[in-house]
This record gives C-alpha cells, sequence and structure tokens, in this order.
C-alpha cells in the first residue's frame, strides 16, 4: 500500500528546482504553467532568494508545480492513496484527478494572492513546537490566544497567531516543549486571520468543473477520505483558515495499511513525521532527481 503526499509551505528553498529542470520536458511543462498564472515559477525555482520564495503568492504555486513535476518524473505510479499538508492538498487534488495541472496552478495561484493580501492586514506568523503532549499544549497556546494550526503529529503542532502572540510563546513555552522554532511563512495560515481569503477562494472555486477523485484522497480537515470532487473543491476552500490535522491524515494511512510513503519534491518535512508516527513504513522524500531511482523502487516494491 504506496501513499504520495505533498508538502505545505516552508518546505521551499532557494534554487530548489534547478535540477528538476534538466529532466526531459520539464522545463517546457513549467514555462507553459507559467504562461497560464502570470508567474515566472523557473525564475523564482531557481533564481530567487530566500525571502522572494517566502512570499506566499510565489511560494505556494511554486510548491504547487514543484509537486507536480517530481510526480510525473516518476513514471507510472497508482498509489493506494494521496493526501498533501496544506497548499499540499491542491497538489494531491492534481493527482487524484479532481483538477487538471492547470487548473490546479489557476486555483493555487489566486489562494496565494488571496492569503498574501489577508496576511498584509495584520503581522502574523507561525511557529512549530517540538515536544510536548497535545493536552497540554494546546490549551496553553489557546490561554496565549495563538491557534494550533497545525496538528502534525509525531510531537509537532504549529502555533499560529500575532508576532506578539508568538513572542510570549517563545517566552513562555508550554510544559514538555523542547523548542520553539518560526517558521518560514509570511501569515498565520489556517486561523480566523485567513478569513478574508475564503471568500476570494470561493469564488474562484465556482470557476472549476472539478472531477470525482480516481484515487483515495485523504483530507487536512478530518483525515477522511472524500469521495466527490465537489466536496474536495469545498475543503480546499475553507481549509484556508481552518487547522490542518495531518495527525488524522497519518492515522488514516495506518488504517488503510500503508507500508510506503513517498514525498514530491521538496521533499522532507511529511516523510520525518512519518518516520516518527509511522514506524516500519519504508519512506523517500524526493528533493533532487537523485531520489527518483529510490522512489521507483518503492513503488515497484509497494504500489497495489
Amino acid at each position: 500500500m504506496l501513499v504520495l503526499v505533498a508538502p505545505g509551505q516552508g518546505a521551499q528553498t532557494p534554487g530548489f528546482l534547478t535540477p528538476w529542470l534538466d529532466l526531459p520536458g520539464a522545463a517546457d511543462r513549467l514555462g507553459a504553467w507559467s504562461d497560464a498564472i502570470g508567474l515566472d515559477l523557473a525564475r523564482y525555482g531557481t533564481e530567487a532568494d530566500a525571502d522572494a520564495i517566502r512570499d506566499t503568492a510565489v511560494a505556494q504555486p511554486l510548491l504547487v508545480a514543484a509537486g507536480l513535476l517530481s510526480a510525473a518524473a516518476l513514471g507510472d505510479v497508482t498509489p493506494g492513496a494521496v493526501a498533501g499538508h496544506s497548499v499540499g492538498e491542491i497538489t494531491a487534488a492534481a493527482f487524484a484527478g479532481v483538477l487538471d495541472d492547470t487548473a490546479a496552478l489557476t486555483l493555487v495561484r489566486k489562494r496565494g494572492l488571496a492569503m498574501a493580501e489577508a496576511a498584509a492586514i495584520t503581522e502574523t506568523g507561525m511557529s512549530a513546537l517540538l515536544g510536548g503532549d497535545p493536552e497540554v499544549t494546546i490549551p496553553h497556546l489557546e490561554k496565549l490566544g495563538l491557534t494550533p494550526a497545525n496538528v502534525n503529529g509525531a510531537g509537532q503542532i504549529v502555533a499560529a497567531g500575532t508576532l506578539e502572540q508568538l513572542a510570549a510563546l517563545e517566552a513562555d513555552k508550554p510544559e514538555g516543549v523542547r523548542r520553539v522554532v518560526a517558521l518560514k511563512v509570511a501569515g498565520a495560515f489556517h486561523t480566523h486571520h485567513m478569513a478574508p481569503a475564503v471568500d476570494t477562494l470561493a469564488k474562484a472555486a465556482e470557476e472549476l468543473a472539478p472531477g470525482d477523485p480516481k484515487l483515495t484522497y485523504v483530507s487536512n480537515k478530518d483525515g477522511q477520505a472524500v469521495a466527490t470532487g465537489a466536496e474536495v473543491l469545498s475543503r480546499l476552500v475553507g481549509q484556508v483558515a481552518n487547522p490542518v490535522r495531518w495527525d488524522l491524515c497519518m492515522e488514516t494511512f495506518k488504517e488503510l495499511g500503508v507500508t510506503a510513503l513517498i514525498e514530491v519534491c521538496p521533499g522532507g518535512t511529511l516523510t520525518g513525521l512519518a518516520k516518527r508516527a509511522l514506524p516500519g513504513v519504508a519512506t523517500v522524500a524526493l528533493k533532487t532527481p537523485d531520489d527518483l531511482d529510490a522512489a521507483r523502487a518503492l513503488i515497484a516494491e509497494h504500489q497495489n
């Protein structure tokens, strides 16, 4: 049982797309997507610095494009389930056939712009808490006015709120939390701060004609499999202002009998969580094309 997953914002690093553009057809595909959404994905993925690709309006389409390019490079793969973390859910929707690649890029471009606009209203951010017990951590965050925006499992929760609230968290960590790490994102995503983006995204979704998932699509909302394209799209809209429950997604992977997990480019974050929460499950993170052979070997061994 193979699961294909796509990472969320913060996974990008300067130049991470450079080696992928050497693959046959990759540069042409990226160029066509860039023309479709009015954003030079190749330049941002190869030449831009960390600050430029931290911009929400840039980072989100860049991540979806990277996920689609790297998945295409795997060749023939039919996973037992797909899922994505936050913006990675749009990548997963394309994997499942809910949206075609261009529709996915068009939607994520509008999502990124809308969330960047919402983030500009108040100075906000997100920080990962390493260690601790959720039953202790979550009430502590709420006491500080913060939202547990990502409940990632494997001992990791991401808090989101104003910069003042995050500074208070740094000074007053919940019991058992070892470290608080600021994330490379430009706003308090998956909180009420993103409410203005929901209406914009709902209007964008009305222009799309989603197909029903051809693969098991596991949702961030509650870790459940979603059967219709309309419901996937509805959840993608609401997701921007609601917490990501990656812990519940991994619980569903376990129930489905997952034996292997491949994380598309820029891989690493979700495979790290899987190694701790899903012991015994084989993992490969696609960071560069050098990882493709290991991923193909995993596909050959574990694909249904």
